[in-house]
């Protein structure tokens, strides 16, 4: 098990989530000490509908190659970087696609105006 993880700082006012990424002990508290900042994700779009993510590319790779591992948070937002392959699908949309049920959607079904 790797010491080691980038994961996510919660910072910001309620409602209003901002995030820095870091490298930090597994045992360490989420919003505790870190051994280093390697960028910052704003999950809220701003006016224009735009969100707002910088990341350390050189940092981050000199991490995971050292053996730190990312949060699943954190690997899905570094793999839409395109700095790590694709995170694989959880067991249970593995288990729905084996079977041939569509994945659940949360989309309205549609519908017709007349």
């Amino acid at each position: 098990m790797p010491h080691c993880k980038i994961r996510l700082q919660r910072f910001g006012k309620p409602h209003r989530p901002f995030y820095r990424i870091v490298a930090t002990h597994r045992n360490f508290k989420r919003d505790g000490k870190h051994f280093e900042r390697l960028g910052t994700w704003d999950p809220i779009p701003d006016r224009y509908g735009n969100k707002h993510i910088q990341l350390k590319s050189d940092r981050i790779h000199h991490w995971l190659s050292v053996g730190a591992e990312p949060s699943e948070r954190v690997a899905w937002l570094l793999s839409r970087a395109e700095l790590t392959p694709p995170a694989p699908l959880p067991p249970d949309v593995l288990s729905m696609l084996h079977q041939g049920q569509p994945p659940q959607s949360t989309a309205y079904p549609p519908t017709s105006i007349s």
